[in-house]
């Protein structure tokens, strides 16, 4: 399978930025969440369906590296990548950039896995399928 790449634009909210006038960093984790949530909706994935069948995508780990910060009224565009990392692990590769001037203001690697219906790690076969293969 092709492996897409997605973009999604946002912009920040006032009541996102702290008292220095730029966005906490709590809350670049929930744009990284809001596009992968997207993502997946566009690739097909339905999280209110896994749900149902007690299989649930769930993150294990997440590293982000905060580049240049963003400030209230900023608009800014969300990358995400999935790869796989193992039989049962994928990650999201995603980057913030900054539409003013296509600055890198963050890069994120965050790893997540399905857990099935007894709480164990297992990839749903229609998931599966959208996984490019280990490299």
């Amino acid at each position: 399978m092709e492996n897409k790449h997605y973009a999604l634009q946002m912009s920040v909210r006032d009541y996102e930025c702290d008292i220095q006038g730029i966005v906490n960093n709590s809350v670049y984790q929930n744009y990284l969440e809001h596009a992968r949530h997207q993502y997946l909706k566009e690739i097909g994935i339905d999280f209110a369906d896994y749900a149902q069948r007690g299989i649930h995508l769930v993150v294990v780990r997440a590293e982000l590296d905060y580049k240049t910060p963003l400030q209230s009224g900023d608009r800014f565009t969300v990358s995400v990548k999935m790869v796989r990392e193992s039989p049962v692990r994928f990650a999201f590769l995603q980057e913030i950039s900054n539409n003013s001037d296509n600055r890198l203001v963050l890069s994120a690697r965050i790893i997540g896995t399905a857990l099935n219906p007894n709480g164990r790690p297992e990839i749903p076969p229609e998931l599966d399928a959208l996984l490019p293969a280990a490299s």
